[in-house]
């Protein structure tokens, strides 16, 4: 199981969502901003680390939105998304083909990964 640590980025009624890189496994599909855990860290570091080299922000993690387990055919993931807010610097395009901030209305006009469905749909229940 890899262990998988995303951040709910809130800017007022807005999230960050981010495309993901063309080359990659579920490339040019829409997912939130993170990665996979290293040996030794937690979710919170690893979240801290993966925005700082993604998307070249600090972040401020908050508590945790929810957590899922999906498996695709390459890979068994378990994703833990918190809540999050940008606490310094610019976002940058570093790792992603493109980057959105969109409102829960706006949920069903992207191509998420599968493993975000049921994220998806808390998130447009609240």
């Amino acid at each position: 199981m890899t262990e998988v640590a995303a951040a709910l980025i809130w800017s007022g009624d807005r999230f960050m969502i981010c495309k993901r890189p063309r080359n990659k496994a579920r490339g040019l599909l829409w997912e939130f901003p993170g990665g996979k855990l290293e040996p030794g860290e937690t979710a919170q570091e690893a979240l801290l680390r993966e925005c700082k080299e993604e998307l070249d922000i600090e972040l401020e993690v908050g508590g945790l939105f929810t957590e899922v387990v999906y498996s695709y055919p390459d890979i068994d993931v378990h994703l833990m998304l918190f809540n999050s807010a940008i606490a310094s610097g610019q976002v940058k395009k570093i790792e992603h083909e493109d980057i959105r901030w969109i409102t829960r209305e706006e949920i069903p006009k992207y191509d998420f990964c599968p493993a975000d469905a049921d994220i998806l749909e808390k998130l447009q229940k609240r």
